[in-house]
């Protein structure tokens, strides 16, 4: 088999052409096509990972919040409040990390972050008490908010310009396999090994950092473009002058409908599913299990949509999609019509996390690259975290119905922040 040969037959199994050797702002110099491809595809499974362990985290939580509870005798406020404190966490330790990784490199610090994630959620099978949990999980966030941000980063860096969307959707399913396996994996497990043994998993990605520090190096635009002057702080960067401004506010609102609107509805779905359909724990997780597979579909339409007809118009289909479904799915009343229901919601209400990594990666300079997809992706996810504790006071004064109906509103914001915030950067060449 010749090398073109060899190339053509790995790009058709993973999507990822090889970077041109002659073309080192998106490959790495002095290596083949084959070697760059190869290292493309070893930097998008490797953010894919990190990205796939905020996801198991995180809806494990939310499957494990009332065996918590009774384990420790914590009120539903306390219990809500472990999810907003990881959030919380999670936006500190993405701006903290984000800058950090534009300094001394995308492995390196993506490394740190699953590691410093890893042991403080298996901190928390040993709680004793709120306080104690608290800590734990808001550590833990702090190492989570740093695993988005700088792995997308890595991946878009590595990849050709006419693939960035689809890259960036790679990653984005990531977090997917993470719930999908959290979804299927807690009611089996629970029953047998409780709430401490769930948190105790959370040790297994250390292994998952020790891999990625040793089999993917940094990407050759991060490597150059460390080699000369800085021109100023990363943070600095994102508001350099008004149209930028301007564009960082408009990814600030993105990022925080998605999140709200996606925390909202994944945390509460389950007590949502019990409550007002009487689902078991393992009912409630086939049927959030099929609304995962529809986001997971929707993220690798939005990735092949975007590379084709351009950012803004993916993001604005997806947008009123999410308006419509999520005001549908309110109103759906039998197994079959919630089945279906969750898998279309789904593929609107989170397919957009598949364009965030290439739109952000476009609108910014590679020595604020890793600050700008973590800064703004994570003070969107600090207001996301407010989405189940929303959620969970429309529910209590009204139904958890009428709630999920309010939700939908906000994807209008969305949608006039695409309109007039957001420029069309498709296929740019990165700085």
């Amino acid at each position: 088999m010749t090398q073109g040969n060899a190339n053509a037959n790995a790009a058709a199994v993973t999507g990822l052409e090889p970077a041109a050797a002659a073309n080192p702002p998106h490959g790495r110099q002095g290596l083949t096509e084959q070697e760059q491809g190869a290292y493309a595809r070893k930097a998008v499974i490797a953010s894919a990972v990190g990205y796939a362990l905020d996801g198991f985290d995180l809806l494990i939580l939310g499957f494990i919040l009332s065996a918590v509870s009774a384990g420790l005798g914590l009120t539903s406020t306390q219990a809500g409040s472990l999810v907003t404190w990881t959030l919380v966490g999670a936006v500190a330790g993405g701006i903290f990390f984000g800058i950090l990784s534009d300094y001394v490199g995308r492995v390196k610090v993506l490394t740190w972050t699953i590691l410093l994630f890893a042991v403080f959620t298996g901190l928390c099978a040993l709680a004793q008490g709120y306080w104690d949990l608290l800590a734990y999980r808001t550590i833990a966030g702090f190492g989570l908010g740093g695993e988005f941000g700088i792995g997308m980063a890595l991946a878009t860096e590595a990849c050709r310009p006419g693939q960035r969307a689809r890259v960036s959707s790679y990653v984005g399913l990531g977090w997917q396999a993470g719930v999908l396996a959290a979804a299927l994996l807690t009611p089996v497990l629970l029953p047998y090994i409780g709430w401490r043994g769930m948190f105790a998993i959370g040790v297994l990605p250390a292994v998952a950092s020790f891999v990625v520090r040793r089999f993917v190096g940094e990407p050759e635009v991060f490597v150059a473009s460390n080699k000369v002057a800085r021109k100023g702080n990363p943070l600095k960067m994102l508001v350099a002058d008004a149209a930028t401004a301007r564009a960082s506010l408009g990814v600030v609102v993105l990022c925080s409908v998605q999140n709200f609107g996606y925390y909202g509805l994944m945390i509460w779905m389950p007590t949502y599913l019990a409550k007002q359909f009487n689902y078991s724990l393992t009912k409630s997780a086939l049927w959030t299990s099929v609304t995962i597979v529809g986001m997971a579909f929707g993220i690798w339409v939005f990735g092949q949509l975007a590379d084709r007809v351009g950012r803004r118009p993916t993001f604005l289909i997806y947008q009123a999609g999410a308006v419509v479904m999520v005001f549908v799915y309110s109103q759906l009343s039998t197994p079959y019509a919630l089945l279906f229901g969750g898998a279309v919601m789904g593929l609107f209400v989170n397919g957009m996390i598949g364009g965030y990594g290439a739109l952000i990666s476009e609108l910014y300079p590679t020595q604020a690259r890793a600050t700008a997809q973590n800064v703004l992706f994570n003070i969107g996810r600090g207001v996301g975290g407010f989405g189940p504790l929303a959620v969970g006071a429309l529910a209590a004064s009204y139904s958890f119905g009428t709630a999920i109906a309010v939700l939908a509103s906000i994807y209008v914001l969305d949608i006039l922040a695409t309109l007039f915030l957001i420029p069309e950067r498709k296929g740019t060449a990165l700085e």
